[in-house]
């Protein structure tokens, strides 16, 4: 297969037009939402980052023994699998079982990743030559993650780790954050703490109808002793053009969604309608073994069903929250 040049992706593309931006001469300050579509379908990746990676030395894969075992772990794993394998346009009868073709996919994506590595470098280069690099607060997150065959699954929208564990680095200007400049922090965060973070970092305020906390004290090398302990994600899986999901599993529309509470020990998943499941992450971070029916942990699930039903109540619909109206009418002229 023939590549184009590493100087002509779609990658290089939006790395040229990011440095062009923050490098025009200006007097204001300036705000880069920079959207990198790589690492992404199609698979493919230019020279030389397509042999970057050898198959034979990528890691493993977390999954049951074969399609048909992870099928039975439960009916939206069971359905997950079918439709990602149309997606693919892999007849399900005949899932790909060459394991040479799956680490190359996963070796392809992990070039994907360097090349995307080597761009942000040369972003990071130019703020340094245009002296904006230290007054710069900088954010690299991503929207979702990757199955790459683990589970036997691509794509993203399944209930596993992979598909929700995104990397987070950020760098923030100012004397207050030399201290904790290369740390670590193993403390759970969301995607919706960046806006409250970038709020912060402007000297405003997030709205009181935002979800997230800003981020700024781990910035500065403290830890809030209130910080959340557990991490949650919803995915409506609804299909209100061909009903798939409903028909495929017998459910109705408004019952195409789950839950999910993950913290350090466990990880509880909870249908509108369908079998809860619970892992014990700390024991089996491969989420190979679900535990809701076993007797032994039924304080465990009611446990997370609850903390599940507390968080819902918490974060319901809260379009007007935090508002209050104070319109008066006029009052009639006599």
């Amino acid at each position: 297969m023939l590549f184009r040049s590493a100087e002509d992706s779609d990658t290089a593309f939006m790395a040229d037009s990011a440095i062009a931006v923050m490098t025009t001469p200006s007097r204001r300050p300036w705000f880069l939402h920079l959207s990198l579509l790589r690492p992404h379908p199609p698979f493919i990746v230019p020279e030389p980052y397509n042999s970057m990676y050898h198959p034979d030395a990528v890691p493993g894969f977390r999954r049951a023994a074969s399609p048909e075992a992870e099928s039975l772990s439960h009916p939206y794993t069971a359905y997950m699998l079918r439709e990602h394998l149309v997606r693919e346009g892999i007849d399900p009868a005949k899932h790909p079982n060459d394991e040479t073709a799956m680490r190359q996919l996963r070796a392809t994506y992990y070039g994907m990743i360097s090349e995307v590595d080597h761009q942000i470098g040369r972003i990071m280069a130019a703020l340094t030559a245009s002296g904006d690099y230290n007054n710069t607060l900088i954010v690299f997150t991503s929207d979702h993650g990757e199955q790459l065959w683990d589970h036997w699954m691509l794509g993203k929208e399944s209930i596993f780790d992979q598909g929700f564990h995104v990397p987070l680095i950020i760098r923030a200007p100012g004397a207050s954050a030399e201290g904790a400049r290369g740390h670590t922090v193993d403390a759970f965060t969301e995607n919706i703490d960046l806006m409250p973070t970038i709020l912060a970092s402007l000297g405003g305020e997030a709205p009181l109808q935002c979800d997230g906390r800003s981020l700024t004290p781990f910035l500065e090398g403290r830890t809030p002793a209130d910080w959340r302990r557990e991490v949650h994600w919803e995915i409506d899986f609804r299909d209100v053009v061909n009903g798939k999901p409903e028909t495929d599993m017998g459910l109705r529309l408004d019952e195409c969604s789950l839950g999910v509470v993950r913290d350090q020990r466990y990880k509880y998943v909870h249908f509108t309608a369908l079998p809860s499941l619970l892992y014990n992450i700390g024991d089996d971070p491969d989420e190979s073994v679900n535990l809701a029916d076993d007797p032994a942990y039924a304080g465990v699930v009611a446990e997370y069903a609850q903390k599940m039903l507390s968080w819902r109540m918490v974060h319901a619909e809260r379009t007007l929250t935090g508002f209050r109206n104070d319109f008066e009418r006029p009052r009639a002229q006599r």
